[in-house]
């Protein structure tokens, strides 16, 4: 694997997830945390999802901007119908749109092989359609794909995946089919599970990660990939936004860290070897 950028051993991601639900399902996990009767559209959780395509986004984008750091994005295919003029402002900022499946309701691994390909080629299509250029990079809802994903994404071009949580640095899966890269995803700083699943309060966000800054040195981990997410429907909001500021200060201010992207991280990986 090529030398990072002066040798320094931590590459921090700060990744914003922008996703949306189909119009007959909303997010199983929302600030009210209790879960409607099983048949009942909550309409709630819709609304406080809707949030990050109409307002989060861009307040997220806005904050990313201010700091002049680069920043990743992964968005459900569907976003592509229903707003796509967010997408259109990630791409002008300048930032890469992986592909998130086609809505966040919709896991790879419950699908058979051809409804999973048909979802991806409709997102790709969507992509295209909206700033034309296909996305290089995949995530499954929940990080979750089935086995025939991998497969998939190499058949319809694909460089890298983030589906994978086995590995500290990036590497190249050989498969039969083909080659790509597996671009290992992070949990210990992300708003979703911090915030809503296990409401902490949400200055544990910025707390855990310079915790993870100031000790990474003695774990004796020669490279890691640290994942910084936040989603546009969660910390898309004014008190996210401020969190958001402060973690992207706080790696600022260390000479070890690399802010770099999961797009940056695939390139320092061949495929030819």
């Amino acid at each position: 694997m090529p030398d990072w950028p002066h040798n320094k051993p931590l590459a921090v991601c700060v990744n914003i997830m922008c996703e949306m639900w189909t119009d007959d399902a909303a997010p199983g996990v929302g600030p009210m945390g209790n879960p409607l009767a099983k048949g009942h559209l909550d309409t709630q959780a819709r609304s406080w999802a809707e949030y990050g395509m109409t307002t989060g986004g861009y307040r997220l984008l806005d904050v990313v901007g201010d700091m002049d750091i680069p920043c990743g994005t992964y968005a459900s295919g569907i976003i592509t119908e229903k707003y796509p003029e967010l997408l259109k402002r990630i791409d002008a900022d300048g930032h890469f749109i992986g592909a998130h499946s086609w809505a966040q309701n919709i896991l790879p691994v419950y699908q058979e092989r051809s409804e999973e390909e048909a979802d991806l080629i409709r997102g790709v299509e969507g992509f295209k359609s909206v700033h034309g250029k296909p996305p290089r990079g995949f995530i499954s809802p929940r990080g979750t794909p089935s086995s025939d994903t991998v497969e998939l994404l190499i058949k319809h071009g694909f460089k890298w995946h983030s589906d994978h949580f086995d590995r500290d640095v990036p590497y190249k899966i050989d498969c039969e089919f083909g080659d790509i890269i597996a671009v290992p995803f992070t949990m210990e700083v992300n708003d979703m599970p911090l915030y809503i699943r296990y409401g902490n309060e949400p200055e544990a966000f910025t707390r855990i990660l310079e915790r993870i800054l100031d000790g990474f040195g003695d774990t004796h981990t020669p490279r890691a990939v640290l994942d910084l997410t936040v989603h546009a429907h969660v910390f898309g909001r004014p008190f996210g936004a401020i969190e958001l500021r402060k973690s992207i200060e706080a790696l600022q201010r260390r000479e070890n860290v690399w802010i770099t992207t999961h797009e940056e991280l695939a390139d320092t990986v061949s495929l030819d070897t």
